[in-house]
């Protein structure tokens, strides 16, 4: 690989997963002649890392949940390229992470397999080809149902959508698939604050986890409405969650998938006219148990 990039690990080196973040950091960096930031110099010295957070595609590796070089990145404006979880990689390959600094003897193996599985994920940057290059693929501005409640106004696409009853789309085109969660979702969750989306290469199957969405009301887990690959993640919800609340069918979506069983998948999802009145039922619903 010739790409180089700007790395942001985790500074937990307390726990297992914050080491392997760094082992990571340091297997990545050999590799691809790309420079690390220190996490904690960062937050005291940001302009030391300015030149290189201008000219590198940042890419930030977090050890676990907590998320903490994420979050640095997102309350400094920075806009993420890749991001890699360790914890959630270890959970593909059923390795668990210690619960202190102590490295398990499996440690470096597990290490330059996580490293080989985002390779070929990483080179999409060499070609040329950047997250969500196939905007152009997929259709807006969109034709909309809309369902009026009160002072609510709930919207669904007419076509090319299809909704499982979490909530969830996907919009297909060809064997790629698009994914966000429905206006109503979002109105139900408040002002969403934080979104953790599935890592670019992650196996997703149908009703799969597929990342979670954090509001001032609750932490949501996505339900995948269809299987795939993922091969890109919006990165302006990583920086602007907020888009879901203002437009979760355009600018809100949250990753793109490579579609491996739609045919199958169709059978259990609704088509926007479909789903409305799925929603309708559920406004109902709720409305009559206030």
């Amino acid at each position: 690989m010739t790409a180089k990039y700007v790395i942001l690990p985790c500074n937990g080196l307390d726990k297992e997963a914050g080491c392997l973040a760094r082992e990571l950091a340091l297997k990545m960096a050999a590799a691809t002649g790309s420079e690390i930031i220190c996490p904690v110099l960062y937050q005291t010295a940001p302009s030391r890392y300015a030149s290189l957070l201008r000219e590198g595609s940042l890419v930030v590796i977090d050890g676990c949940a907590t998320r903490c070089a994420s979050r640095i990145a997102a309350n400094n404006n920075l806009k993420i390229y890749r991001k890699i979880t360790m914890t959630e990689e270890a959970k593909k390959r059923d390795y668990n992470p210690g619960p202190d600094w102590r490295v398990g003897a499996g440690a470096a193996a597990f290490v330059e397999d996580v490293w080989r599985s985002w390779q070929p994920v990483l080179r999409e940057q060499e070609a040329g080809r950047a997250p969500g290059e196939n905007a152009g693929l997929f259709a807006g501005p969109l034709e909309y149902a809309i369902h009026r409640h009160d002072k609510f106004i709930f919207r669904v696409p007419l076509e090319g959508f299809y909704f499982n009853e979490n909530d969830c789309w996907v919009q297909v085109e060809g064997n790629r698939g698009r994914v966000g969660i429905s206006d109503y979702l979002q109105q139900n969750l408040s002002d969403i604050t934080f979104v953790t989306p599935p890592d670019p290469g992650t196996e997703v199957e149908q009703f799969g986890e597929m990342g979670t969405i954090e509001s001032a009301k609750a932490v949501y887990e996505l339900v995948s409405p269809v299987t795939g690959r993922v091969v890109a993640v919006n990165e302006a919800i990583l920086e602007a969650p907020e888009l879901i609340n203002e437009n979760p069918y355009e600018k809100g979506w949250i990753a793109e998938l490579e579609l491996t069983n739609f045919e199958a998948d169709r059978e259990f999802l609704l088509d926007g006219r479909r789903y409305m009145e799925v929603l309708k039922e559920k406004v109902a619903d709720f409305n009559a148990g206030k």
